[in-house]
């Protein structure tokens, strides 16, 4: 293979790596497997890769970014809580929908993790990951709306993983996409109701 940039020879081989877990398994994502699925050789992995957890951890990075630039795409700005809340339980679904093994991976990888001595941060990172990267979106949909949220936004960033973790563990299971899109809008209406009306300023009389 032509010498490329370590930061691209990074992103083929993530790339490669989700789909040898996919297929086979966290189990079946040696090195190897994912350098042979990207037409590499061993000394490339280990030229852009410290480790094997190492490029783990970047690959959950890499699926939870992609999750969040999907949301962002479609919330437009300005728009009630409500509304902002419907759109990214929808895209996030769209998201899921369009390619379910980046899914299957991230559950792979979430019980590989817990189930292997050392690598229990793993698991844990994935969710900070994912709490953080909501907490950023739901802060971002109450400014813009001019409104607060009435208990900690990571709480509520909280109660929206679960409920997204449950959908899509359910529609994984039965792809039932109608009742998926019936239970995120039961779970958009219940997180929209943590939402109060910003105070008005007050003047300062002179």
């Amino acid at each position: 293979m032509a010498r490329i940039p370590s930061s691209e020879r990074r992103a083929l081989l993530i790339r490669a790596a989700l789909r040898v877990i996919a297929r086979h398994g966290v189990s079946g994502a040696t090195t190897r497997a994912i350098v042979a699925e990207a037409d590499m050789s061993l000394a490339s992995f280990h030229y852009a890769f410290r480790s094997h957890s190492e490029m783990m951890t970047e690959l959950i990075q890499y699926v939870v970014a992609g999750q969040t630039a999907a949301v962002i795409a479609v919330v437009p700005s300005g728009t009630d809580v409500r509304s902002a809340l419907t759109a990214g339980f929808d895209a996030f679904l769209n998201y899921v929908i369009g390619d379910p093994g980046h899914e299957q991976v991230m559950q792979e990888l979430l019980q590989y993790a817990l189930r292997t001595p050392g690598l229990e941060e793993l698991a844990r990172d994935q969710y900070d990951r994912y709490r953080s990267a909501v907490s950023g979106l739901l802060r971002d949909a109450a400014a813009s709306a001019g409104v607060e949220w009435s208990i900690p936004v990571d709480e509520v960033a909280r109660l929206v993983v679960t409920i997204t973790d449950g959908v899509t563990l359910g529609w994984l299971a039965d792809r039932d996409t109608e009742g998926a899109r019936r239970t995120l809008t039961f779970g958009a209406d219940a997180v929209a109701r943590l939402i109060v009306t910003s105070p008005p300023t007050e003047g300062i009389a002179v």
